[in-house]
């Protein structure tokens, strides 16, 4: 019963994307069929090899590796490096002032910081502080709650790393566009593709781009960023906080 109990659990989450079960040792599993990581038979992202061995024993299947994925905020425009255009007076919600104009922030490619990705985590893992969503890594167990429901996709989720940079802009427009709107903004400069000794930092659409699987986290993108629109994440910044990685 236990057994048929369990596969019906995980046939929901299946059907509808993500679901919460437990297993015999009292461990709570979150799945996450929705997302870009996975195979398609839902993602365990919460308490690691531990949960990931147990459905695996339900079943009668080997269970893979399993990586730690944590969400990550694009965006680094706290109330001091940018501004408002206006005064929003409505609905407290990033998708209600989304619809006005494209949003009431200088930059409309960054964090609107109404919160919406704070009502939709399950673990209490995101707040908004100065203005802009801000991870704790401690709690985030990468679910992706919190980027599904951002409109302007600020945050990502990504495997976690102490070394591995993130770049900390949304912002395609060109760089003196860019800086009218934040100060914190990547302007396209290319400095940390120049910089990069494994060519894994390129810059598409005046915005920098960086391949994972190319980064070995040396740093030099960080270093050479004249804004700091590029940010290790084992250092916490403005879309994180916490031990982490």
């Amino acid at each position: 019963m236990k057994r048929i109990l369990m596969l019906g659990l995980l046939a929901l989450s299946l059907l509808c994307g993500t679901a919460f079960a437990k297993t015999g040792e009292g461990m709570t599993i979150w799945f996450d069929t929705g997302g870009s990581v996975g195979d398609g038979y839902g993602t365990i992202v919460q308490n690691g090899a531990k949960a990931a061995a147990a459905i695996a024993e339900i079943m009668g299947v080997e269970a893979g590796a399993s990586v730690a994925m944590k969400a990550v905020v694009g965006c680094s425009g706290t109330c001091e490096k940018t501004g408002k255009q206006f005064e929003f007076e409505g609905i407290h919600s990033c998708q209600a002032v989304k619809g006005l104009y494209g949003g009431d922030g200088m930059c409309k490619f960054g964090c609107l910081g109404y919160g919406d990705c704070v009502k939709a985590c399950p673990f209490d893992a995101i707040h908004i502080v100065d203005g802009i969503a801000k991870v704790d890594r401690a709690k985030c167990v990468g679910c992706g709650a919190c980027a599904a429901v951002c409109p302007n996709s600020v945050i990502s989720i990504i495997p976690e790393h102490k070394r591995k940079p993130v770049v900390l802009c949304q912002n395609k427009d060109k760089g003196g566009d860019t800086r009218k709107a934040c100060t914190a903004g990547c302007i396209g400069c290319m400095k940390c593709a120049k910089a990069c000794p494994k060519e894994a930092i390129t810059v598409d659409k005046n915005l920098a781009v960086i391949d994972y699987d190319k980064c070995v986290g040396c740093g030099l993108c960080e270093l050479y960023c004249p804004d700091l629109a590029v940010e290790c994440l084992g250092e916490d910044g403005p879309g994180e906080s916490g031990e982490g990685a």
